[in-house]
């Protein structure tokens, strides 16, 4: 099992910059540990770009409750760019299904499947919606205990 899988309740594991984001650390702490990688998007939320899922890059977003003093409990990974949806799509979950494993799934939408793992308090989603235009969704959400 590899470290990201069997360490996802106490937090992520990013390749690149290498670092371990444990649940629960507050926006000055995350700020610290990604050093000048780290972006201030908004209260609640910060991005940096990295590597991760086995040597996948992609831009990663971390959301904070409360968005003003907050801890960490939601993980958003997306692209600046989207050239080919479906290839993005594919790309994402062979990583995703490399690391977590293979996934519950359902219908989804736009002939696209929605992916859940659980591990305990963690859900990992991956699934496509429509809001004005497609979107690919991926995040890794820690429900409070």
């Amino acid at each position: 099992m590899n470290k990201t899988r069997r360490d996802i309740e106490r937090g992520f594991h990013i390749e690149q910059p290498e670092l371990f984001v444990p649940w629960g650390v507050s926006e000055p702490q995350l700020i610290a540990l990604l050093g000048v990688q780290a972006a201030k998007i908004a209260p609640g939320y910060i991005t940096c770009p990295c590597i991760s899922l086995g040597g996948l890059a992609h831009q990663l977003g971390f959301h904070f409750q409360p968005k003003t003093n907050g801890a960490l409990v939601d993980l958003e990974f997306f692209r600046k760019k989207y050239p080919d949806e479906q290839a993005s799509f594919e790309e994402f979950q062979e990583h995703l299904e490399m690391t977590f494993g293979i996934p519950r799934s359902d219908a989804g939408i736009m002939g696209y499947a929605s992916y859940l793992w659980e591990f305990g308090t963690v859900a990992v989603r991956h699934f496509m919606a429509y809001r004005y235009m497609s979107e690919e969704h991926v995040r890794i959400i820690r429900q409070a205990e």
